[in-house]
């Protein structure tokens, strides 16, 4: 029986969040009783995804997401003890741009006039303006996407006849996933303006997507390429040349589009690598077993010799590695 858990009522048009726990398989009552319940709380913009992807009956799609203005932005988890091809119909979507950034597994989508699927395993993703409509099947027992889906048909035309696709650590891609985890983390705090602006800017993004570069140097955007910064940073803190250059071809971009960013958040690229390479280390120090020296975390995290490292460490938490590493020890033993 199919279970709709923790949707609020969007109380402003604008936006809401919504999560849904589908078990399958359903009678047909069941599911057009699901659907009406869910088209009550949700709206009818946001499509229903199915669960029918067993004959078997143990299968489970699991959906959290959130609406901003006429974008919507979800995860969704399949998983199944049995797979056996079933192919899913996505008429829900038609008349939209769909993104799908496929995580774990893979999928499958085609037409039914189509007599070839495209195959989109993890690390890639697929574009495509449903209509007509298409569908999709998933290859594995376990397997989860992050999907966009846009009612812009003005960038249908960017798609033609054939979808997109592409990796999912393309520039473009990592600007565009960037933003939806930022406006995600803020979506109850932004104002009726800063919920259009950040709309048209992701409806920007997916633009640069199908087009393959975006303008780095839009103000608009400059959020968002601190944050896919920020992101690959996270990423890749004891590689030994991270550096901007690095980020900035990583992310399609000058180093000094790149820095005007940064400095647009009153931050600074050099700064930010730093402070994070320090709480690293200052994780470390609190390992009970074979913690590491000083002289250890120095060069791990790439600072140029112990005395720069312990400087800096005072400098961000008021006492030396050592003395942190001492006090910690003894909290524990309090």
């Amino acid at each position: 029986m199919g279970e709709i858990t923790e949707i609020e009522p969007d109380r402003r048009a604008s936006r809401g969040r919504f999560s849904t726990d589908l078990i399958g398989p359903r009678t047909a009552a069941q599911r057009a009783a699901l659907r009406h319940q869910w088209d009550v709380q949700a709206g009818r913009t946001i499509p229903l995804p199915a669960a029918e992807l067993t004959s078997t009956g143990d299968s489970r799609a699991s959906v959290l997401g959130f609406r901003i203005d006429d974008v919507l932005v979800t995860n969704i988890h399949y998983g199944a003890a049995t797979v056996d091809g079933r192919w899913v119909g996505c008429d829900y979507f038609s008349g939209m741009l769909v993104v799908d950034v496929v995580r774990r597994g893979t999928w499958e989508f085609g037409r039914a006039r189509d007599r070839d699927g495209v195959a989109v395993s993890a690390g890639q993703f697929i574009v495509r303006y449903n209509n007509p409509s298409w569908r999709f099947t998933v290859k594995e027992h376990t397997n989860t996407t992050r999907k966009l889906i846009l009612p812009v048909a003005h960038l249908g035309p960017l798609v033609h006849k054939r979808p997109v696709l592409g990796a999912a650590d393309s520039a473009e891609m990592r600007l565009l996933l960037a933003h939806t985890r930022m406006v995600d983390a803020n979506l109850d705090d932004l104002s009726p303006a800063g919920v259009r602006a950040a709309r048209d800017a992701l409806v920007e993004l997916v633009s640069g997507v199908l087009r393959r570069r975006t303008d780095g140097t839009e103000p608009q955007l400059a959020p968002s390429l601190v944050q896919a910064a920020k992101d690959l940073v996270r990423g890749r803190l004891a590689h030994p040349e991270l550096s901007p250059a690095m980020l900035a071809r990583e992310l399609n971009v000058s180093v000094r589009t790149l820095h005007r960013a940064f400095t647009a958040a009153d931050e600074s690229i050099t700064a930010y690598v730093r402070h994070q390479r320090l709480e690293q280390a200052r994780l470390a120090l609190t390992t009970p077993a074979a913690r590491p020296s000083v002289s250890e975390l120095a060069r791990f995290w790439r600072f140029s010799d112990s005395s720069h490292f312990i400087r800096e460490f005072k400098k961000r938490y008021g006492q030396t590695p050592a003395q942190y590493a001492r006090s910690h020890a003894h909290a524990q033993h309090l």
